[in-house]
């Protein structure tokens, strides 16, 4: 394999990590902003409640689509495995 086929394989991982990563993010991003806007309006200067809540948030998430969001890298990580032998024969 040339560096083309190695290229292509680390794009594509990539990409399906930043698939992987994006719904936590949004769900943190939301829960932040959302206890930002309580915390304004009540005026309540609680430093540890947005923390709290997006760690809660994000667990969450994770746990629910897990699964769902892993089965692509998994896929993706047996394809490169399989591929491995192949891509590294020439170095």
């Amino acid at each position: 394999m040339d560096e083309a086929s190695i290229l292509t394989h680390l794009t594509r991982s990539l990409v399906l990590f930043m698939i992987w990563v994006l719904p936590p993010l949004l769900a943190a991003l939301v829960a932040g902003l959302g206890i930002g806007i309580v915390q304004a309006a009540t005026q309540l200067q609680d430093q540890t409640l947005p923390l709290t809540v997006k760690l809660l948030v994000v667990v969450a998430v994770l746990v629910l689509f897990g699964p769902v969001l892993s089965a692509p890298l998994i896929e993706q990580a047996q394809h490169i495995f399989t591929e491995f032998p192949a891509l590294t024969a020439r170095y």
